[in-house]
């Protein structure tokens, strides 16, 4: 019976982390998709903040909003704790905000002033996680690679000899 080490049995288990690193790449992916679609597709509407709110701690920096929306059609629709990137929360810190609607798109609203920014930063992490599988698959490969080379030259449950003159 041949039983894998420990040291094997993690290195097959780090396969996991070159695919979900995949899976956080085509999720990005498909975020910068659905904002293009809803700002392209979606219909125009304008949004009442009814909260704003941006934390300028050192450790926790971000910002929420809550949106207030009426359609075209005359139906309200109401979002919150939308948050935004922390870097271009100071470009929506006004009462009402020009915004793009697309009822049952992965990204229903979009600000019609920060799309093209949220886009290139959803794309940039796609692209970032992209490459961080890359490496994790590369290192991941190489690693259970050598355990093998190292399984195949010294059989499992054999102790090397030891060399003469040196205590057991």
């Amino acid at each position: 019976m041949n039983t894998l080490s420990p040291s094997h049995l993690i290195a097959r288990g780090a396969w996991v982390v070159p695919l979900l690193l995949l899976f956080f790449s085509g999720y990005f992916i498909k975020v910068t998709l659905d904002l293009g679609r809803t700002a392209n597709e979606g219909v125009s509407a304008i949004a009442e903040v009814t909260r704003y709110d941006r934390s300028d701690r050192k450790d926790v920096t971000h910002a929420e909003l809550d949106l207030k929306i009426e359609l075209p059609d005359g139906r309200i629709l109401e979002r919150t704790k939308l948050s935004l990137p922390y870097s271009i929360a100071h470009r929506v810190e006004k009462d009402t905000l020009h915004v793009r609607v697309l009822e049952g798109s992965g990204q229903e609203v979009v600000i019609s002033s920060i799309i093209g920014t949220q886009r290139r930063i959803a794309l940039s992490n796609a692209a970032m996680t992209f490459i961080a599988m890359w490496m994790a698959f590369v290192a991941v490969f190489a690693w259970n690679r050598s355990l093998k080379k190292a399984s195949l030259s010294e059989p499992f449950g054999q102790v090397p000899p030891t060399p003469p003159g040196s205590a057991p």
